[in-house]
């Protein structure tokens, strides 16, 4: 099996036909026979691979009530990175 890598500028962006035909399909109408199950041997064998993406330094003023919601929400990971993937989210669709 061959990696595809590509920007998220490469990507066209989805029409909203393909949109509304995706939203109405039903899980029975997805073919999957192209994808393997994972059962426990896939999983033995997987390896987490995650994003480094350059990253700014910067200082921003931001509402204490919007700053503590990200703080209380934050998991794992930090509210600041919290914040920057909401911000990634709201970029890669708009």
């Amino acid at each position: 099996m061959n990696t595809v890598r590509k920007h998220i500028d490469e990507i066209p962006p989805m029409s909203e036909e393909r949109a509304e035909e995706l939203k109405s399909m039903s899980d029975e109408d997805i073919d999957y026979s192209d994808i393997p199950p994972l059962d426990e041997e896939f999983f033995k064998k997987a390896k987490l691979v995650q994003r480094k993406p350059k990253t700014a330094q910067i200082s921003i003023r931001i509402d204490t009530e919007v700053l503590e919601w990200f703080r209380n929400h934050a998991t794992e990971k930090g509210y600041q990175t919290l914040i920057n993937d909401v911000l990634r989210t709201y970029v890669t669709h708009h």
